[in-house]
């Protein structure tokens, strides 16, 4: 929203809509984080990123999310934000093994470096997830 504006502009409900269609609560929770420190900066990543660029069409979701994968993992300075995007990548149809390939096609372009720290994020992600896997089927969570 803007600050002079009581109503979500059309812009940020279709960075809502994507963003919750990548991300799912965890960009919600990102969002809503932001609020206390910094509220217009949380409204321009929904906008600018998910309410413009990401809702373009062209290129799939899917495909948009592994651009921004190998973007991150080139950079190498965003370990949080690639965590954030691989796990989007899952949500839209990337398997561990294309989202493996792609952190590691990056050791051309970026170092060794760049796509080890990329690789390790990704297997810290997979963990958590079997982690969380393991924890919602164990005979604890069903009550016997």
């Amino acid at each position: 929203m803007h600050p002079s504006s009581t109503e979500p502009s059309e812009r940020f409900l279709r960075g809502q809509a994507t963003l919750s269609s990548i991300h799912g609560h965890v960009g919600e929770g990102v969002m809503r984080a932001l609020q206390e420190i910094a509220p217009d900066f949380a409204r321009l990543i929904i906008e600018f990123p998910y309410g413009d660029i990401y809702a373009r069409g062209v290129l799939s979701p899917r495909e948009r999310q592994i651009a921004t994968i190998a973007s991150l993992a080139t950079q190498g300075n965003a370990p949080t934000e690639l965590k954030a995007h691989l796990q989007g990548g899952l949500n839209v149809g990337c398997t561990r093994q294309e989202l493996v390939e792609v952190l590691m096609q990056m050791a051309v372009y970026a170092g060794f470096p760049a796509a080890l720290n990329a690789l390790f994020v990704a297997k810290e992600l997979f963990a958590e997830l079997d982690a969380q896997c393991e924890a919602q089927h164990s005979p604890a969570s069903h009550g016997g």
